[in-house]
């Protein structure tokens, strides 16, 4: 057994029937490159059979404390179903990306099955270019973005052929479960050690409230700020105080509560255009990615006529997961807060802005407690947590309170070399993450092979037409790009023509 944390579990919390708190990727694979040509369903179930004992958050299943007294813990399903998390569909003709993304759009759209571990796994056929699509859809009260890559290394190879790959050991931690009484037990003791761990979270928590969910409540950032200069005055700190400054996100059409339905497009950019401009213009990949998405925003804002006079303000996700917590899954992040300068209208001036604001940023960053959010969560009793967590969250979409944040984007830097997933060759890595009341639209940039694959997922009553962002996103670094290099261009990748590949003899095992 294994408990959440309070950071896991607010991911938990969040979800209603508009909420949905799994992330997704979209892997784009080549099945030309397999011994037979071709990636069935039956190849990727081998594959996940075969290494399961090496991810045991695929077998996990939740198991909740009685009257919600602590958190739920984990467990192993002993009742662990592969078939029912590997499903297979086809595209109709022609097998369009429109078609891809509007498929994904409606699977992501539904929540995960409780009852059973938090996450499935699609293989979609019928891709006009011959390829195969794997949509893959986990909870993120399981993963974080590296404990995701984690996972991911797990399931894909350096070379087409495979590895040999050590599945010794136990299933599961052979700790028996304990009953309905056994767990209320479990859960009145636990119920008993939280106002200590909410008396420790204080000096670290209260300070900084202005960076957590807990600043959409009115009056809440100001008192972090009272709290941490009163703080340092008592303990006589004389290091330079590094704050926030006045991040007010303005009201957008997407920060508003979100409908249960979603849109999802993508797209790509080439990696070297873009350290081009971060050559040219002296600053990091990171600044060109969140300058050109404030740049493909602030066009969204102008055709919509909502531009407002102020930056947007955006949240970026920051890990925190040391070497030591490598392996342990569930959420090591921080949420930061970094202004969008959406209100700039020069790309070279925005893109300068940029790398000023996320240099304050990371300082900031720099200062503050690796588990603030959890230590933030202690102050709030888990017998309430579910309602205070979605109470918090809809002060963001109501009359009293302010966004905290009004979209997120996020940059994962991914490997430059060639990955295989069951003999397929991975040919692009689509990400496809969470939107939340008051944060209706998601950036998420992942790298690989010379390229950034772009997913972009909106609130599809409020964003219905997000494909217009792949399109400006390569208009903004195309803005940005030095006058000797070619115009950038955000694309689909190329459709290929299908492969006949001649069927090969399957190895015959040693």
């Amino acid at each position: 057994m294994r408990q959440l944390t309070s950071l896991d579990a607010q991911f938990l919390a969040l979800e209603t029937r508009r909420q949905s708190g799994h992330v997704a990727s979209v892997a784009i694979l080549d099945p030309s490159t397999t011994p037979s040509g071709t990636l069935a369903i039956a190849d990727i179930e081998a594959l996940i059979a075969e290494r399961l004992p090496l991810l045991p958050p695929l077998r996990w299943r939740l198991l909740e404390v009685p009257l919600g007294l602590d958190y739920p813990y984990w467990i192993d399903d002993e009742d662990f179903d592969l078939n029912f998390h590997v499903r297979e569909l086809g595209l109709a003709a022609p097998g369009t990306d429109e078609q891809l993304a509007e498929q994904v759009a409606r699977i992501v759209s539904r929540p995960l099955d409780r009852a059973r571990p938090l996450w499935e796994l699609y293989l979609i056929g019928g891709l006009a270019s011959g390829h195969v699509a794997l949509l893959t859809k986990i909870h993120h009260a399981v993963i974080d973005g590296l404990s995701g890559a984690e996972i991911l290394g797990l399931l894909l190879d350096l070379t087409p052929e495979g590895r040999v790959v050590d599945t010794r050991g136990p299933w599961g931690d052979n700790e028996a479960v304990p009953g309905e009484l056994g767990m209320l037990v479990r859960g009145l003791a636990g119920a008993a050690r939280y106002p200590l761990r909410a008396l420790r979270a204080l000096p670290s928590a209260a300070p900084n409230l202005e960076e957590t969910q807990f600043a959409a409540i009115p009056g809440a950032a100001t008192l972090g700020r009272l709290v941490s200069r009163a703080q340092r005055a008592i303990l006589r700190q004389q290091a330079p105080l590094v704050e926030r400054g006045q991040l007010a996100a303005p009201k957008t059409t997407f920060s508003g509560r979100i409908s249960a339905h979603r849109r999802f497009t993508f797209g790509q950019l080439s990696l070297d255009d873009v350290k081009a401009v971060k050559n040219a213009h002296g600053c990091t990949v990171n600044d060109v990615i969140v300058s050109i998405c404030a740049g493909a925003v602030r066009r969204w804002l102008i055709a919509h006529d909502e531009l407002p006079d102020s930056p947007l303000v955006a949240q970026i996700p920051v890990s925190v997961r040391t070497e030591e917590q490598i392996g342990t899954y569930g959420n090591q992040i921080m949420l930061m807060a970094a202004p969008l300068l959406t209100d700039v209208a020069d790309p070279v001036e925005r893109l300068r802005g940029t790398h000023d604001a996320l240099g304050d940023m990371k300082e900031r960053h720099r200062a503050l407690p690796a588990s603030l959010l959890a230590d933030a969560n202690h102050f709030i009793p888990p017998a309430v947590f579910s309602r205070a967590a979605r109470l918090t969250f809809g002060l963001a979409t109501s009359g009293a309170g302010r966004p905290v944040w009004n979209l997120v984007i996020s940059n994962v830097p991914g490997p430059q070399f060639p990955l295989y997933c069951a003999g397929a060759k991975l040919v692009a890595n689509y990400p496809v993450s969470v939107i939340t009341h008051g944060m209706g639209l998601n950036i998420t940039v992942m790298s690989y092979m010379g390229h950034l694959d772009l997913g972009i997922v909106a609130d599809r009553e409020q964003m219905p037409d997000i494909t217009r962002l792949i399109g400006w996103l390569g208009d903004e670094l195309a803005l940005l790009m030095p006058a000797a290099a070619k115009p950038a261009q955000a694309t689909k990748p190329a459709p290929a023509k299908p492969k006949r590949a001649k069927p090969k003899p399957k190895p015959t095992p040693a």
